[in-house]
């Protein structure tokens, strides 16, 4: 099938190149001309034969906004937009509805992957009515891992970036655990390899996960995270799932303290802080923040 790509970054041109391997075709808009297939949204849509489906992958909130604002009026009944970006699950009931109107269908999908997703597929959560999915079922199917797993219709419009929301919480949660954790063997005097300890639990114990060896791939390259200044920053969707909990009662200590942590990065040089940065780095390639850049 054809399908417009908006936004060519770290992760839309890699998914970009996935779905164009597994044999479908992809018009690619960017602001960076080095990138993009096309120069405006308007080229884009001319290019695609309708139903249309256009995906978006540009950064939550304004950008969002103002694309879908823009294809609103480029698109035709029948057309879906999806957003693949980190938006907030209320901004997909907004857009839904924005687009209802001129009787174009709307698609939220939250993407897992990283800079890792090209090769290993991307995990997908998405929202929408079982008609709008269908026309994008086959770019699903196409980014997602193989097997039978890695892909999930989660619901009505919001669900897919409520549940990648959720995903990012306990994410949280599992990279201030080990962070935690490493912290304490590096201080102790009597474990003399905090490394190789991290390397022993991949096989075997209830902690393996590939965070764990993202970790050890971490201290491979700096063993004590000594380049690293304690700095993570907060995506957002950690924030979300704090507020979700408490407008529904629902107790979450151990991603709230997470957030928190992330918070306490920003006043000192956390030792927790550098592994939280290097896995964030290591998944995802988010930038990380040197000791001499300070």
């Amino acid at each position: 099938m054809e399908l417009g790509l908006v936004g060519l970054g770290k992760m839309g041109g890699n998914m970009r190149e996935r779905i164009r391997r597994a044999g479908h075709t992809v018009i690619g808009y960017d602001r960076n001309p080095d990138v993009a297939d096309v120069h405006s949204l308007e080229e884009l849509v001319g290019k695609l034969k309708g139903p249309r489906v256009v995906w978006v992958m540009v950064p939550a909130g304004a950008a969002t906004q103002s694309t879908i604002d823009e294809l609103a009026e480029l698109l035709s009944p029948g057309d879906v937009v999806v957003d693949g970006g980190n938006s907030r699950w209320t901004d997909d009931e907004k857009h839904a509805v924005e687009l209802g109107l001129k009787d174009i269908g709307f698609v939220d999908c939250g993407v897992s992957g990283g800079v890792w997703g090209l090769k290993n597929g991307y995990a997908l959560m998405y929202g929408g009515s079982d008609e709008n999915v269908a026309k994008v079922q086959p770019i699903f199917d196409a980014l997602k891992p193989e097997g039978d797993f890695g892909s999930v219709h989660a619901g009505k419009v919001g669900a897919g970036h409520f549940a990648k929301m959720v995903h990012n919480g306990i994410e949280y949660a599992m990279m201030q655990a080990y962070a935690e954790g490493w912290e304490l063997l590096e201080k102790v005097d009597s474990v003399t390899d905090v490394r190789e300890v991290f390397r022993s639990w991949q096989e075997g114990t209830v902690i393996r996960s590939w965070l764990l060896d993202l970790a050890v791939n971490a201290l491979d390259d700096d063993e004590h995270l000594e380049k690293l200044r304690g700095y993570a920053a907060d995506s957002g969707e950690g924030r979300w799932t704090v507020e979700a909990a408490i407008d529904n009662a629902v107790p979450l200590p151990a991603i709230t303290a997470s957030l928190f942590a992330r918070f306490a990065s920003r006043q000192d040089d956390s030792p927790q802080m550098k592994m939280i940065a290097a896995l964030r780095n290591q998944f995802g390639g988010h930038a990380v923040e040197s000791k001499s850049e300070n």
